[in-house]
């Protein structure tokens, strides 16, 4: 059973996921251009940005997570998003062990983990700087189909700045994060049981082909095996 709902930290998601069967399918965790903290079962760990699907190797039976805005877990974090690109790691391995510990032990013992971490997200933002506002602006102009070029001169700073600054926030460059957005525009639509032809045209892919192609390299799967799986 999965249940998210937003959280009172600008721009994430907070969510919970319980495995019922976890003798059952391991599904993929497909890009979204989003970073997220974990809390499992006693561990805290940090997933980085995918650029493709990831498949756990088991199925632990219950995760609670903050799901953050794409580009702003960086700044929460204290490190760059290309250090964490296609990894999960203990976040013991980016923050002192010690307060890790302390904080691990906080959501252990409460009686909702959920709040916990969230609470515990909300003092650590308060204590950071906010994320550069710029970013929103260039997800929310991409997430639109908007040209990569023309975004970069619509915020007025050029193709390498935007690249090095997207390699900071997504850990990746604008165009794979593009491709990652169109990516979960198509799925959105297909889930809803929109024909795959009008899903590509929508979502800006060329054509039916080129969805195929797109679904296949970043999910590890045709899109009709992907949406039975999600089902």
């Amino acid at each position: 059973m999965y249940v998210e709902r937003a959280s009172r930290l600008p721009g994430a998601v907070v969510w919970s996921r319980t495995i019922e069967n976890p003798a059952g399918p391991v599904h993929p965790v497909l890009p979204d251009g989003c970073m997220d903290l974990l809390w499992n079962e006693g561990r805290l760990l940090v997933a980085g940005p995918d650029t493709r699907a990831y498949v756990p190797g088991t199925a632990p039976t219950h995760w609670i997570g903050i799901r953050f805005f794409p580009g702003t877990a960086p700044t929460f974090l204290g490190v760059p998003a290309h250090e964490l690109r296609d990894r999960r790691v203990d976040l013991a391995d980016l923050w002192p062990a010690a307060g890790v510990r302390q904080l691990s032990a906080r959501i252990d013992t409460a009686p909702d983990p959920v709040t916990a971490l969230e609470e515990a997200a909300l003092e650590r933002a308060a204590d950071t700087p906010p994320p550069d506002p710029l970013l929103r602006h260039l997800v929310a102009a991409l997430d639109t189909g908007r040209p990569v070029a023309a975004t970069a001169d619509e915020l007025g700073i050029g193709a390498r700045q935007l690249h090095r600054r997207s390699l900071s926030a997504f850990g990746y460059g604008p165009k794979t994060l593009a491709r990652v957005l169109r990516l979960q525009r198509a799925l959105t639509l297909a889930r809803a049981g929109v024909p795959f032809a009008q899903t590509a045209a929508r979502s800006g892919y060329a054509d039916q082909a080129h969805l195929a192609r797109d679904v296949k390299e970043l999910a590890g799967m045709p899109l009709g095996e992907l949406l039975g799986r999600s089902g």
